[in-house]
């Protein structure tokens, strides 16, 4: 017999149980859309904010946002010595402002521009997040 006093900690189960169906890891990923400043590179964070970029030298801004690819916030400092395919922004001063590691899906995106000439040369279509030379 169901006495009410049983009634919120089923309803509070049955809440949970929906909630944990939803976040299944098994979900298909929401398409990141990426600035048309974004370029292409392989990133290695050597010693924040010292890192390599595309085997030179480089170094990440002040407040430098790293996602990973599931789109969640990473410390610079949890990624030493990670060989990275990224998208990645540059501020104004030329330090690395935005990266975003690559899922598989996003790096077979071709072709991606890895330097400001080519951008400016290619054709950006934000919707589709493709780039098309000229």
């Amino acid at each position: 017999m169901l006495h009410a006093f049983d009634l919120p900690g089923r309803v509070r189960l049955l809440c949970l149980a929906g909630i944990a169906a939803l976040a299944t890891p098994g979900e298909a990923q929401v398409q990141r859309n990426f600035p048309a400043t974004a370029l292409r590179g392989a990133l290695v964070v050597v010693d924040p904010p010292a890192v390599m970029l595309n085997g030179e030298p480089a170094r990440l801004a002040p407040g430098a946002r790293i996602r990973d690819a599931n789109n969640l916030q990473q410390l610079s400092g949890s990624l030493v010595g990670a060989k990275l395919l990224v998208h990645y922004t540059i501020d104004g001063l030329g330090l690395i402002q935005d990266v975003w590691i690559l899922t598989p899906q996003e790096a077979a995106r071709k072709p991606w521009p890895t330097n400001a000439r080519d951008a400016s040369a290619w054709t950006f279509d934000p919707i589709a997040q493709t780039w098309s030379k000229p």
